[in-house]
């Protein structure tokens, strides 16, 4: 399977790209699947009403992201919580991808969401991130799903170090495993190739 994990902090080694290390980590032992990361720390993606992004004249940030994303079974983001809700350029990214020209990257995928915390938060990123992608899904009448396990990454620099390597309590660990599984599985049976509509 070929899976894209998204961390969408823009900040210098941030504690999504820490958990997204930790993912990529995880989902090798799971098997063999082809896995990218895409870290924002690069975004530049103009935000609605100041510009738009064209097929045409990607950036280099822009043409990684689009070009993991289009190829991936599944897409997994994982947003940081600022103030109670997912970062800007999550949200901006959908909304500026979402249209007809760049349709094909919500059709026959699986998503699913992460909130990270340094706290005891990351339920809203994820919970506002899936209405989004959700909604484009539906406005673009494509065939994808949104998987409903939230992973909210808890604690994330105690549990996980600048390097993404485990070093915290064995529950997050196994929170962070029952998700991978649970995801991997509604991927493999949502891609299976008896199940997509030819």
């Amino acid at each position: 399977m070929k899976i894209a994990l998204i961390a969408t902090s823009s900040r210098k080694n941030s504690n999504s790209l820490r958990f997204v290390t930790y993912l990529r980590r995880l989902l090798a032992e799971e098997g063999d699947h082809e896995v990218s990361i895409i870290d924002f720390e690069e975004y530049d993606i103009p935000f609605v009403g100041q510009g738009a992004v064209k097929k045409d004249g990607l950036t280099p940030f822009q043409e990684e992201l689009i070009r993991n994303w289009e190829t991936a079974d599944l897409v997994i983001f994982a947003m940081p919580e600022y103030n109670w809700t997912a970062p800007p350029q999550a949200t901006n990214t959908i909304h500026q991808l979402g249209g007809p020209a760049f349709k094909h990257l919500f059709d026959n995928k699986v998503f699913a969401m992460v909130g990270v915390s340094n706290g005891r938060g990351g339920r809203q990123p994820a919970l506002d991130m899936t209405t989004v992608v959700n909604k484009i899904i539906s406005f673009t009448n494509s065939y994808s799903i949104v998987s409903p396990k939230l992973y909210e990454s808890h604690e994330t620099a105690i549990n996980l170090d600048e390097h993404g390597h485990f070093v915290g309590h064995e529950v997050y660990e196994r929170t962070v495993r029952s998700f991978v599984d649970y995801t991997l599985n509604v991927a493999q049976r949502w891609t299976s190739p008896s199940l997509i509509e030819k």
